[in-house]
Protein backbone atom coordinates (compact mmCIF):
# COMPACT_ATOMS: atom_id res chain seq x y z
CA UNK A 1 0.00 0.00 0.00
CA UNK A 2 2.60 2.74 0.81
CA UNK A 3 3.74 1.46 -2.82
CA UNK A 4 0.55 2.76 -3.97
CA UNK A 5 0.78 5.92 -2.36
CA UNK A 6 4.04 6.78 -3.15
CA UNK A 7 3.04 6.49 -6.86
CA UNK A 8 0.06 8.67 -6.07
CA UNK A 9 2.03 11.04 -4.30
CA UNK A 10 4.51 11.52 -7.61
CA UNK A 11 1.78 11.40 -9.77
CA UNK A 12 -0.68 13.75 -8.19
CA UNK A 13 2.63 15.95 -7.44
CA UNK A 14 3.67 16.32 -11.14
CA UNK A 15 -0.21 17.36 -11.57
CA UNK A 16 -0.28 20.21 -8.88
CA UNK A 17 2.85 21.92 -10.26
CA UNK A 18 1.91 22.10 -14.30
CA UNK A 19 0.37 25.41 -13.95
CA UNK A 20 -2.83 26.03 -14.95
CA UNK A 21 -6.46 28.06 -14.30
CA UNK A 22 -6.34 27.68 -10.85
CA UNK A 23 -2.16 29.51 -10.46
CA UNK A 24 -3.26 32.38 -12.75
CA UNK A 25 -6.22 33.22 -10.77
CA UNK A 26 -4.03 33.22 -7.47
CA UNK A 27 -1.81 35.64 -9.28
CA UNK A 28 -4.70 37.65 -10.51
CA UNK A 29 -5.83 37.83 -7.12
CA UNK A 30 -2.30 38.35 -5.78
CA UNK A 31 -1.65 41.31 -7.94
CA UNK A 32 -4.99 42.65 -7.76
CA UNK A 33 -5.38 43.21 -3.58
CA UNK A 34 -2.34 41.18 -1.90
CA UNK A 35 -1.36 38.06 -0.21
CA UNK A 36 -4.28 37.45 1.76
CA UNK A 37 -6.57 38.01 -0.85
CA UNK A 38 -4.84 35.11 -3.03
CA UNK A 39 -5.08 32.64 0.15
CA UNK A 40 -8.49 33.11 0.61
CA UNK A 41 -8.50 31.77 -3.40
CA UNK A 42 -6.44 29.19 -2.76
CA UNK A 43 -8.95 28.10 0.18
CA UNK A 44 -11.66 28.23 -2.52
CA UNK A 45 -9.87 26.52 -4.78
CA UNK A 46 -9.52 23.09 -2.24
CA UNK A 47 -13.12 23.79 -1.44
CA UNK A 48 -14.02 23.38 -5.13
CA UNK A 49 -11.38 20.29 -4.76
CA UNK A 50 -13.22 18.93 -1.94
CA UNK A 51 -16.51 19.37 -3.24
CA UNK A 52 -15.27 17.12 -7.01
CA UNK A 53 -14.20 14.69 -4.78
CA UNK A 54 -17.05 14.42 -3.08
CA UNK A 55 -19.08 14.03 -5.98
CA UNK A 56 -16.62 11.15 -7.38
CA UNK A 57 -17.14 9.37 -4.30
CA UNK A 58 -20.74 9.36 -5.18
CA UNK A 59 -20.53 8.69 -8.56
CA UNK A 60 -21.81 11.88 -9.77
CA UNK A 61 -18.95 13.45 -11.40
CA UNK A 62 -18.07 9.91 -13.94
CA UNK A 63 -22.22 10.48 -14.55
CA UNK A 64 -20.76 13.98 -15.55
CA UNK A 65 -17.81 13.01 -17.77
CA UNK A 66 -20.01 10.47 -19.30
CA UNK A 67 -22.93 13.09 -20.58
CA UNK A 68 -21.28 15.08 -24.00
CA UNK A 69 -24.04 17.65 -23.07
CA UNK A 70 -23.60 18.45 -19.39
CA UNK A 71 -19.60 18.37 -19.62
CA UNK A 72 -20.19 20.76 -22.90
CA UNK A 73 -22.16 23.17 -20.52
CA UNK A 74 -20.33 22.94 -17.30
CA UNK A 75 -17.17 23.49 -19.98
CA UNK A 76 -18.35 26.42 -21.98
CA UNK A 77 -19.37 27.97 -18.51
CA UNK A 78 -16.39 27.26 -16.96
CA UNK A 79 -14.48 28.35 -20.04
CA UNK A 80 -16.48 31.73 -20.09
CA UNK A 81 -16.05 32.61 -16.54
CA UNK A 82 -11.69 32.45 -17.13
CA UNK A 83 -12.28 34.86 -19.99
CA UNK A 84 -14.24 37.06 -17.84
CA UNK A 85 -11.55 37.29 -15.09
CA UNK A 86 -9.11 37.90 -17.69
CA UNK A 87 -11.05 40.61 -19.10
CA UNK A 88 -11.34 42.28 -16.07
CA UNK A 89 -7.25 41.62 -15.32
CA UNK A 90 -6.66 43.18 -18.67
CA UNK A 91 -9.02 46.10 -17.90
CA UNK A 92 -7.95 47.07 -14.24
CA UNK A 93 -4.09 46.93 -15.72
CA UNK A 94 -4.53 49.64 -17.27
CA UNK A 95 -6.00 51.90 -14.49
CA UNK A 96 -4.71 53.09 -11.51
CA UNK A 97 -5.54 50.78 -8.35
CA UNK A 98 -8.07 51.82 -6.00
CA UNK A 99 -6.16 49.76 -3.12
CA UNK A 100 -2.78 48.61 -2.97
CA UNK A 101 -2.14 45.27 -2.00
CA UNK A 102 -2.45 43.80 1.04
CA UNK A 103 -4.55 46.48 2.35
CA UNK A 104 -8.52 44.91 1.00
CA UNK A 105 -10.12 43.92 -2.34
CA UNK A 106 -10.40 46.88 -4.62
CA UNK A 107 -13.74 47.47 -5.28
CA UNK A 108 -15.59 45.16 -7.82
CA UNK A 109 -12.75 42.21 -7.87
CA UNK A 110 -15.21 39.95 -5.84
CA UNK A 111 -14.81 37.38 -3.16
CA UNK A 112 -11.26 35.84 -3.49
CA UNK A 113 -12.70 32.70 -1.83
CA UNK A 114 -15.73 32.58 -4.29
CA UNK A 115 -13.87 33.24 -7.01
CA UNK A 116 -11.11 29.90 -6.32
CA UNK A 117 -14.27 27.93 -5.71
CA UNK A 118 -16.28 29.27 -8.98
CA UNK A 119 -13.41 28.86 -11.37
CA UNK A 120 -12.43 24.95 -9.96
CA UNK A 121 -16.08 23.88 -9.73
CA UNK A 122 -16.30 25.17 -13.26
CA UNK A 123 -13.82 22.88 -14.97
CA UNK A 124 -15.07 19.95 -15.45
CA UNK A 125 -11.55 18.47 -16.13
CA UNK A 126 -11.05 17.92 -12.66
CA UNK A 127 -13.98 15.79 -12.77
CA UNK A 128 -12.33 13.75 -15.82
CA UNK A 129 -8.95 13.28 -13.95
CA UNK A 130 -10.61 12.46 -10.64
CA UNK A 131 -13.12 9.49 -12.35
CA UNK A 132 -9.87 8.26 -14.88
CA UNK A 133 -6.99 9.08 -13.33
CA UNK A 134 -7.33 8.59 -9.38
CA UNK A 135 -8.86 5.08 -9.39
CA UNK A 136 -5.73 4.12 -10.82
CA UNK A 137 -3.81 5.29 -8.31
CA UNK A 138 -6.28 3.74 -5.51
CA UNK A 139 -4.26 0.97 -3.25
CA UNK A 140 -6.33 -2.39 -3.63
CA UNK A 141 -6.71 -3.55 -0.26
CA UNK A 142 -8.83 -0.51 0.88
CA UNK A 143 -12.10 0.11 -0.16
CA UNK A 144 -12.51 2.11 -3.62
CA UNK A 145 -14.61 5.16 -1.57
CA UNK A 146 -12.20 5.31 1.18
CA UNK A 147 -8.87 4.92 -1.32
CA UNK A 148 -10.82 7.64 -3.62
CA UNK A 149 -11.50 9.76 -0.08
CA UNK A 150 -7.83 9.51 0.75
CA UNK A 151 -6.39 10.62 -2.57
CA UNK A 152 -8.89 13.67 -2.95
CA UNK A 153 -7.59 15.01 0.50
CA UNK A 154 -3.82 14.17 -0.76
CA UNK A 155 -4.58 16.39 -3.51
CA UNK A 156 -5.96 18.98 -1.69
CA UNK A 157 -3.07 19.24 0.75
CA UNK A 158 -0.69 19.37 -2.26
CA UNK A 159 -2.17 22.14 -4.04
CA UNK A 160 -3.07 24.21 -1.10
CA UNK A 161 0.44 23.64 0.02
CA UNK A 162 1.78 24.87 -3.62
CA UNK A 163 -0.47 27.37 -4.50
CA UNK A 164 -0.02 28.61 -0.62
CA UNK A 165 3.92 28.67 -0.98
CA UNK A 166 3.81 30.27 -4.36
CA UNK A 167 1.42 33.17 -2.60
CA UNK A 168 4.35 33.43 -0.26
CA UNK A 169 6.75 33.96 -2.70
CA UNK A 170 4.51 36.76 -4.78
CA UNK A 171 4.17 38.20 -0.66
CA UNK A 172 7.95 38.52 -0.66
CA UNK A 173 8.36 40.17 -3.91
CA UNK A 174 5.51 42.53 -3.04
CA UNK A 175 7.96 45.75 -3.10
CA UNK A 176 8.37 44.64 -6.68
CA UNK A 177 4.72 44.20 -7.47
CA UNK A 178 3.45 47.52 -6.07
CA UNK A 179 5.68 49.41 -9.01
CA UNK A 180 2.42 50.67 -10.97
CA UNK A 181 4.46 49.76 -14.31
CA UNK A 182 5.33 45.89 -13.19
CA UNK A 183 1.58 45.46 -12.10
CA UNK A 184 0.10 46.97 -15.43
CA UNK A 185 2.70 44.28 -17.18
CA UNK A 186 1.43 41.84 -14.74
CA UNK A 187 -1.81 42.33 -14.74
CA UNK A 188 -1.81 42.32 -18.55
CA UNK A 189 0.08 39.36 -18.24
CA UNK A 190 -2.17 37.20 -16.12
CA UNK A 191 -5.22 38.26 -18.30
CA UNK A 192 -3.89 37.06 -21.60
CA UNK A 193 -3.01 33.99 -20.29
CA UNK A 194 -6.61 33.45 -18.30
CA UNK A 195 -8.05 34.17 -21.50
CA UNK A 196 -5.92 31.62 -23.34
CA UNK A 197 -6.86 29.28 -20.93
CA UNK A 198 -10.80 30.10 -21.30
CA UNK A 199 -10.06 29.56 -24.95
CA UNK A 200 -8.44 26.35 -24.29
CA UNK A 201 -10.79 24.98 -22.24
CA UNK A 202 -14.06 25.96 -24.88
CA UNK A 203 -12.44 24.47 -27.71
CA UNK A 204 -10.35 21.32 -25.96
CA UNK A 205 -13.16 18.51 -26.09
CA UNK A 206 -13.13 15.45 -23.37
Amino acid sequence: MLTHFAAAIGVLGLLTLLPGPDMAVVTRRAVVAGAADALRTVAGIATGLLLWGALTVAGLAAALAAAPAAYLVVRLLGAGYLVLLGVQALRRSHHAPSAVPGTGAPHGSGSPWRTGLISNVLNPKIAVCYTGLLPALAPPHLPAAWAMTLLVLLHVMLTVAWLGGYTLLLAKAAPLLQKPRVRGALGRTTGVVLIGFGLVVATTAG
